[in-house]
């Protein structure tokens, strides 16, 4: 058995297919539309789960380094998620009493969306971001960020130069690292004695019972749970004592970890309250894991059936958004521009590409307005109330906006 066919976690072999969506680009390559006639390269999007540990995982065909060394996710380009890292940055700063003399490490920066509020707040600050291209922006904001990958040896070298953290914040990505054991080594190196470190990711539990199939893609190489993550952490001398359930990215958690001999923090109920509902909702064991792959199936022939009926009806559908959780969507959906015209994306940096595998354009979303379609799909469907409001133009010619998780729905 090679290693690529172990879990990244306890490394027992991988046997059990979770869901299998085929063949499909990486979420996050657009494509230079003087580059359209190339071809790109497509790989598995085979999602197992470990027998041992219930680890929901794919396999590594593409290393972080490709996929993150020039990527065009910006996270200052919602004001919905800017709202929530505020908000996080004022509840964390009282609870954890975090003053000047603190130090804040953000792993995974992006440009700087998170930090900012606490450098406003007047505590020490650093970014840890592999992607230069933005980590560039988040220092060009006054920022300080180190362009690399976190692990055990990036955490030695910024303890060796007295960077340890107070607070380690890791937002949406401890799901991005293959070598998740190095990763959570690495927060046990750079995290003081009495520090804390709060981890946030997209739930397993809400992924299943709403079907978002669509927030797996390759950049995702793990898909978390309460339960599995204590695993993870214990084995590396940390402990979850409390957690957050989150409205973000179609329900998250956040982790509140210490070091395991930190006796100055106690674990609260809230811990043992969802790992008592994980279990209830089976997730340890493994018939709901088999089951998902037939509710996808189902997802994805009534987003065909819709959007095939609007086009014999003489309708037109453009898209909203540019998301990773799009691309998988329309990829395994097979849904191209003979179907949706065309999407649009506040950020610049996405705009004039086109989607990857799909080559559905990406223009600003001034052009839904000139278009005046008949429907708008919403990509980002975790976000559409503020997609909704921003683009209520489109109700004064009669459109109308859909979404297609959990169900197909039209607004």
């Amino acid at each position: 058995m090679n290693k690529k066919s172990c879990c990244r976690s306890c490394q027992s072999p991988l046997f059990t297919t979770f869901v299998n969506l085929g063949m499909s680009p990486l979420a996050n390559s657009y494509i230079k539309i003087e580059k359209q006639q190339q071809m790109e390269p497509f790989y598995p999007l085979h999602v197992f789960v470990c027998d041992s540990c219930f680890l929901v995982q794919l396999e590594e065909f593409e290393s972080p380094d490709h996929i993150f060394s020039d990527y065009l996710y910006f996270s200052s380009f919602s004001t919905g998620w800017l709202q929530h890292c505020e908000r996080y940055a004022s509840e964390i700063t009282e609870r954890l009493a975090l003053t000047a003399e603190s130090q804040v490490v953000e792993i995974a920066s992006n440009d700087g969306y998170l930090l900012q509020y606490f450098k406003q707040r007047g505590i020490g600050i650093l970014g840890v971001e592999p992607a230069a291209n933005v980590a560039k922006v988040a220092i060009d904001k006054g920022i300080p960020t180190d362009v690399s990958f976190f692990g055990v040896t990036t955490a030695q070298r910024l303890a060796s130069q007295n960077k340890m953290a107070d607070l380690i914040a890791a937002n949406n990505v401890l799901a991005h690292v293959p070598n998740i054991n190095d990763f959570v080594g690495g927060i046990k190196t750079l995290l003081k004695p009495t520090g804390t470190v709060t981890v946030e990711f997209p739930h397993l539990l809400r992924l299943i019972s709403e079907r978002q199939f669509d927030t797996i893609y390759h950049e995702h190489f793990s898909y978390l749970s309460l339960t599995v993550t204590e695993k993870i952490f214990a084995r590396h001398g940390l402990t979850i004592y409390d957690v957050e359930k989150l409205p973000t990215h179609g329900g998250s958690l956040r982790l509140f970890a210490k070091h395991t001999d930190n006796t100055s923090l106690t674990v609260t109920a809230n811990v043992s309250k969802l790992r008592a509902e994980e279990d209830e909702a089976g997730l340890n064991s493994l018939e709901v894991y088999k089951n998902f792959s037939e509710e996808v199936v189902k997802i994805k022939c009534d987003v065909l059936d819709f959007v095939i009926k609007a086009k014999r009806d003489g309708k037109t559908i453009v898209g909203y958004g540019a998301p990773a959780k799009g691309n998988t969507l329309l990829n395994y959906c097979g849904i191209g521009q003979e179907l949706i015209q065309f999407t649009a994306d506040l950020s610049p940096h996405k705009q004039n590409h086109l989607l990857p595998g799909v080559r559905i354009p990406i223009k600003d979303p001034a052009a839904i307005c000139e278009a005046k379609p008949d429907y708008v799909f919403i990509l980002p469907w975790n976000i559409k109330e503020e997609v909704m409001q921003q683009m209520a133009e489109v109700k004064t010619w009669g459109g109308k906006f859909v979404i297609g998780i959990p169900t197909i729905q039209v607004f």
